[in-house]
């Protein structure tokens, strides 16, 4: 297991990118290339950065509060009388716990919810909170069985958007060659060069659009 695997292995998988990282492998991997402080995870808090420590023999830091602080742990709460059922939670949410769908209200997942806090800026109603469901801070709020699942929920939430931007290209593409394809049979465009380079302009921008989407 490298240096990497046993940093990300310690941290809460809470996912909610305090640490300046858009994951938690992500700033695992700049922790073992030493890219990153061992003291930027609030949710693991002072445990946490103990745990890092001595994974990679560095001294211990206090926490770094450009990062934020040590807290209990909260879990989202959607008020189902102002909730207008704009997604927009649903896609922020980096563990797929909320659930709902367009126009309808949306309902959170309390013993799948990490805490991240992510889906409180993007509504647009202020319809989320976030209330207290411990008096612990840190690892003593969360447990190891709970981190693993998130890191697992995680998992399947990325490879779900990743198959769902393939999904969308692959609908793109080819409603774009079925109308190259009825351009041709209508004699409109009749040299097989000019339809390779509008072929080509489609391809380029499914590319920018995936590109801007990541």
């Amino acid at each position: 297991m490298s240096l990497a695997d046993r940093i990300d292995a310690a941290l809460p998988q809470t996912q909610c990118t305090r640490c300046g990282y858009p994951d938690c492998r992500a700033y695992a991997e700049a922790v073992a290339a030493g890219d990153a402080n061992i003291n930027q995870c609030p949710p693991g808090g002072a445990e946490g950065v103990t745990r890092l420590a001595a994974l990679t023999h560095r001294p211990a830091l206090p926490l770094n509060p450009a990062n934020g602080v040590e807290a209990t742990r909260g879990v989202a709460v959607i008020d189902e009388a102002w909730c207008i059922g704009c997604t927009l939670c649903i896609k922020a949410c980096p563990v797929d716990c909320i659930v709902g769908a367009p126009k309808a209200m949306h309902v959170v997942v309390a013993a799948q919810c990490t805490g991240c806090e992510l889906c409180v800026p993007v509504c647009p109603v202020d319809c989320i909170s976030m209330p207290e469901v411990t008096v612990t801070t840190g690892w003593a709020a969360w447990s190891q069985p709970q981190a693993d699942e998130a890191r697992e929920r995680y998992a399947f939430h990325q490879f779900r958007r990743q198959r769902d931007v393939q999904e969308n290209d692959a609908r793109l593409m080819a409603k774009a060659e079925a109308k190259l394809a009825d351009v041709a049979a209508a004699s409109v465009i009749t040299d097989p060069a000019m339809l390779d380079r509008k072929r080509a302009i489609i391809e380029a921008a499914l590319a920018r659009a995936r590109a801007k989407r990541t």
